[in-house]
Parts: C-alpha cells; structure tokens; sequence
C-alpha cells in the first residue's frame, strides 16, 4: 500500500529553505499555499522557522509521526536521511535530490547503497531525481513545480520530470482533471507498475495515464497491467520506438526482435493503449472519462458538411468501424423533418443551412436506434449555423443515452462557445476527424478487451528428464548452441514431428542412404559452425536418384569449404522431402525486459528479408496466438490464395502453444527457430531446427 505517498497525515520537507530559489523553498510553499490539510514540519539545521512554521533540525526530532518526507538536500547526504526514515517509521519518502545513476557512476554507487538501506525495509521511496508528486483530492502539491492542477478522474505518472513540468501546466491551462501526478524519477525502488496496480484500486482514478522509457519489473507489469486493463483503461506514451538497440542475436527470431517489437507485443497482451504524444494521449483519454463504453462496432455519423463527413467516414471504416443504415421507420420520419436534399443515410448530412432542430431530429432517432452503438456529431460554423444552440441540443441528446457521444466543432472563434457548452457537459469534442475516430477507435478496441474471457496456458506432456539431458550435455561440453541432432532431439522429446532422416560422410553413403529414404530427398550440410545453411550454398532440394545424391554431396561440401574455409565440415543431412504445403517460421527470443518472446511468420530463406511476423511475450493463450498468426500480412495465402487449399491453422496454434509451454518448463532456452515448419492440409512437420540456450551462470 502507498497510503503514507498519497494520503499522509504528517509531511516533512527535508531541506526546506528560506530562499526562494531553492528546491526546498519551493516544495514547501507549495505544501502550504495550495491548502494541503495535514501536519507540515519543515526540516533544516540552521534556520528556527520558514514560511511560519517551527523547523527541526532532523526528521528524528519530529515527535509526531511522519507519513512523508519530501528530501530536496544534497545528493551524498540522502543515504543518511533515508536511514533515519527507516528508524522513525516514515512510511513513503520521496527524493527530489538529482546526482545519482543519472549523473555518471559516483553517482549510481550511491543509487545502489539507497536501494541497499530500503531493501528489506518498510519504507517506499519515489525517486531519486524526480518532482514530485500531487494529490488533488488533498490538495497536496509535494513537487518544485508550479501551480495545481484541476481535480479530475485522471491519474499520470511520468519517467520525464521535464515532460512532467510541461504536462503540469498545459493541463492546468487547458483544464484537463487530474486526481494524481507522479514523477518517477530514477525508480530505484517504486517504479511503473507499483502504480498502476495502485491506481487500479484507488476509487478516485478512473483513467491511467504514463510517460515511460523502459519498464523496470517487465513480467509483473504484465500482470499487473493486464488485471487493470480489466477495469480501467491504461494509454501510455513508450519512447525509444526505433530498432537501434535492438541486440546482436544468432537465430533468425533474435534478429527480428527488438525492445521496440516487444513493448509492443507486450502492450497488445494486457490492452494497455499506446500514444503517439502528449496531444494523443490526452485526446484519447478523454473519451474514457465519462465511462461509457460502446456495446459494438456501429457508429452513426451526423454532420452539416459533406467533406468532413466523408472523411470521418473514410476513417471509421479503415478503423473497422460500421457505419450502418438507420431503419426504415427511422427513415422515414428523417424525411419529414429534414429538407429533400439531405442525405439520410451514414453519414446523415442535415446540409450547410442546418438549424440546431435539424441536428435535434438525427440525434432523437440515433438516441432510440437499436442499431447504433456510438454517435459523432460533426459541425463546422457556416453562415446559418447555430453554433451553442446545437451544442444545446448535442448535450440534451448526450444526458439521453448511455451511449458514446463525441463531437467534432471544427474551427475555433467561431465555435469557442459551443465547445465550451459541451466540455461543460462532459462532452468529448474534437478538432478533427483524425482525432475523433482514433480516440473512438481505441474506445471501441477496450470494450472487446474487457469483454474478452481470462485463458489458461495450454499444457502438453514433454520428455523432461531426455530434453533436460540433452540440454546439460550441451552445457557440460561447453556449448551453447545445439547441433542440429541436439536441437531435432529436443523438440521431438517436445512432440514435434520431424521427417525421415539419415547422416551420411562421404558420396557413396549419401547415395546409398538418400535410397533408402526414397527419392526424392534434401540434402543439408552438417557443421556445428553454419547456422544460415542456404547462405553458404550448403542445400540442395529435390534429389532423385543415387547418382544425383552423390554428385550433390560433392557439390555441397565443395562449395562450403570455399565459402567457409574454417568451418568443421561432419559431412551430409539426407532428408525426406516433404512435397507441399507451406513453409512458415515458429521461434523463441529472449527479452531483457519481458522474458521469452513467441515468433510466428513466414518462413522459409527470405524471413530475414520479408520481416512477415509477429510476436507475443510468453506465456500466451490460444487467442494470443490465434491473433499471431492473423496479424501476419500473408495470412490469406494460409487461407488459400487463388485456388489453392488452404492449411491446417490448427496444427499452427498446436504448435506454437507446445513451444510456449516448453520454453516456460526450460527457461534456459534463450533462441529457438523451426524454420520452416511446413504446414499442410492436415497436420505439420519440423524440417530444420536450431536452439541456442543460456550459460547457467547468465542466469537472473
């Protein structure tokens, strides 16, 4: 609980000052001056009292309880105030002071000793490096900043404490509510996911906002988020959207992830909504405030304008939005009291002229419609236009229905009263159609997550103790990479079916043993050295008799000793070749933030080049991996593309789910491709296999 954070009794301001330009001065100004009803106690050495309140030399001369202490002191001095915290049962600390991890590496020496003092200790510390936090529903503004925020239902934490300022004050100037603020600073001990499992329970937040970098505690934010998301709507900001930290990785799965792949993997699993910016982060929250969310995909567009109305539109249907037809006793009544020119389908145009009666006649049917789910109404100030009347009018309509209502008054001057009409109202109004239907998008995207049922994480039988066994002779032989046996072991002790397969060493044995198998067969290079074995020339596809397999095996180990001189060459895989079918790719990868991440794409030499995938952090459900394996851009040549039949989607979900619930039994797993698993009409087989795993002692 945070309880001493948000809702203290008593606040210490270590470091208060006289001087105006300190820190201290102003964290305790605001204190005081914003109406904060609890018990303030000053802390400074050298002075008796500031802004008429007695000062105490040290936070253990208090005598009283303290709840909260606000540290704005010099870096090297903190370690000693928490201390003292620690031994007079301050319950939350908050550290604005600067000069730790951020400042170079004297200064993450002592970040690590104030985790040290907290670790194992009741006391919770926000910061260091941070502004602060406010609470409006006490009046509480314990930060540097200026001014207080308007009450709302909005709670936000920000990583940025500049970003924080700038949110501050365009809040309080576009009067967006706010119930609390956090400045996450450093997060050496609270961090992202504390509060959001707060504000998950906290009755007076209704919408979570954040500004986050990175995620400190990736797998407990997913759990967290996703059991918030249940309740409440959470849209974040994520910077660092690009691939340039994405590491090094030997496996094809490796190389097409990134920390950049798997927030969003991530964000898709728990419904967090994700924001471009502070403007869409806002314009999106909005829409959730008054906490009506739509029982379906229809909308019915109203407007006075017929380009705006059509672009609405155009954005509603590429946001998968239906834009049905109202009844036919809807219509007719339209017709009576609309002019003949009108459009009386969706979008409704009431035409340029429109009086607010116009917009009064569409909203009552729209209200009644059983066949509409949300409505937006659009305006732009023409010369006959009755601006706050159809305000007016939208806001009676608006306290009708339970129903999303949301308007798009395009302009400014000359709609500024009837904007105002309706925030006053609660009315979520937009200045564009881009930003109307985005924002009704993600609505609309929040009210399926929460009506999506909880899964449980497919199980399947494994061979345990022989994948264990194989797994520790790899180990204890000093690799980390599997040979192709190892790693075809491993996943047929997982239940993954593998064609026929014979070792050849010379010519004569590829011929003798590609006979056996039965024509025609695939020929693979066998070294411990090439992972990308088409690379190197060191494939052949479609061998049919004993004289071509032995000129193909000439040919492969020719060609791959020229292209790869060092590379110990063990000689030839025969495979039966699998005819048909369609090859894709199933992989594991492993994320500094989040764990184990689920690959599913196209497969095949090209995966690398088309980047046709998608990914889902582990462990997932069969509806995360049903929405895999939809989300891929080739998903209709699965389905059958001109004539042909389709695959089996079944034996791909069994699959992957079987991959998941190995990787969760043997973590040490770090990369794992099939590539390709060729998916046929009924059922499925491995053709090629590769699994790098972690040395035990890189182990968290």
């Amino acid at each position: 609980m945070l309880t001493g954070l948000f809702n203290p009794e008593a606040v210490a301001v270590v470091g208060a000052s006289r001087n105006p330009q300190k820190v201290g001065h102003s964290i305790l100004k605001n204190i005081i001056q914003h109406g904060y009803g609890g018990r303030i106690y000053p802390i400074n050495p050298s002075a008796d009292s500031i802004e008429g309140l007695r000062c105490f030399r040290s936070i253990t001369d208090v005598k009283d309880r303290v709840d909260l202490a606000v540290i704005a002191i010099p870096a090297p001095y903190v370690p000693g105030v928490l201390k003292e915290c620690i031994r007079t049962d301050v319950s939350s600390a908050i550290v604005v002071s600067a000069g730790f991890k951020e400042a170079g590496s004297k200064g993450a020496v002592l970040e690590e000793e104030l985790k040290e003092i907290v670790r194992g200790s009741d006391l919770r510390v926000l910061g260091p490096n941070c502004l602060g936090i406010i609470n409006t529903q006490l009046s509480l503004n314990a930060t540097f900043a200026r001014g207080m925020l308007p009450r709302g239902r909005i709670s936000f934490f920000s990583q940025s404490g500049a970003l924080g300022v700038a949110v501050l004050d365009w809040a309080i100037g576009n009067k967006i509510g706010f119930s609390k603020f956090i400045s996450l600073g450093n997060k050496a001990d609270l961090n992202e996911t504390d509060f959001t499992e707060y504000f998950l329970n906290d009755p007076d937040t209704d919408v979570i906002l954040g500004y986050i970098e990175d995620v400190v505690e990736g797998e407990r934010f997913i759990r967290v988020a996703r059991k918030a998301t249940k309740k409440k709507p959470i849209i974040l900001i994520k910077s660092g959207g690009t691939q340039a930290g994405a590491r090094a990785a030997s496996s094809h799965t490796g190389a097409l992830a990134g920390s950049e792949t798997a927030f969003r993997a991530a964000f898709k699993q728990t419904g967090v909504i994700r924001a471009s910016g502070i403007n869409e982060l806002f314009e999106i929250a909005k829409i959730f405030i008054p906490g009506r969310l739509p029982r379906g995909d229809r909308i019915l567009i109203i407007t006075n304008a017929g380009g705006p109305g059509i672009i609405t539109t155009d954005n509603a249907e590429r946001a998968g939005l239906k834009l049905p037809y109202l009844n036919k006793s809807a219509i007719k009544r339209l017709q009576k009291g609309l002019p003949p020119n009108a459009s009386l389908y969706n979008p409704i145009d009431v035409i340029g002229d429109a009086s607010s009666e116009r917009y009064r006649v569409v909203l009552d049917e729209a209200v009644k419609s059983r066949d509409i789910d949300g409505i937006i109404v659009i305006l732009t100030p023409q010369a006959t236009t009755e601006v706050d009347k159809t305000a007016e009018v939208t806001v009676e309509a608006y306290g009708r229905t339970k129903k999303p209502l949301i308007t798009i008054f395009m302009g400014a001057a000359s709609v500024k009263g009837g904007i105002e009409i309706l925030k006053s109202a609660g009315v979520s109004n937009y200045p564009y159609p881009e930003d109307a239907i985005n924002a009704y998008k993600n609505l609309y995207r929040f009210s399926n997550w929460r009506k999506r049922k909880e899964q449980h994480v497919a199980v399947f039988d494994l061979d345990r103790e022989g994948i264990r066994s194989v797994l520790e002779g790899a180990v204890k032989g000093g690799r980390l990479s599997l040979g192709e046996d190892e790693a075809r072991e491993v996943l047929s002790r997982a239940g993954f079916p593998f064609p026929e397969r014979a070792f050849a060493r010379d010519g004569l044995e590829a011929s003798k043993k590609a006979g056996a198998i039965g024509f025609p067969v695939v020929m693979k290079i066998s070294s411990p050295d090439i992972l990308h074995k088409t690379d190197v020339g060191g494939v052949k596809l479609g061998i049919n008799s004993p004289d071509e397999a032995e000129q193909a095996f000439l040919d492969i180990t020719s060609t791959v000793r020229r292209r790869m001189p060092g590379a110990l060459i063990q000689g030839v895989n025969i495979y039966e070749m699998t005819e048909g079918g369609r090859e894709v790719i199933i992989g594991v990868t492993h994320d500094s933030t989040f764990g184990h991440m689920l690959m599913f794409g196209l497969g095949g030499i090209y995966v690398e080049i088309l980047k046709d995938v998608s990914f889902r952090v582990v462990p997932v459900t069969e509806t995360d991996v049903r929405e895999m394996i939809h989300e891929i851009r080739t998903y209709s040549l699965l389905k059958g593309a001109r004539g042909e039949r389709p695959v089996d989607i079944e034996a791909i979900v069994d699959a992957l789910l079987r991959l998941n619930w190995l990787v969760m039994k043997f973590p040490e797993i770090n990369e794992l491709d099939i590539n390709p698993l060729v998916v046929m009409t009924e059922g499925a087989v491995a053709l090629d296999a590769r699994i790098i795993i972690q040395h035990p002692e890189d182990k968290d």
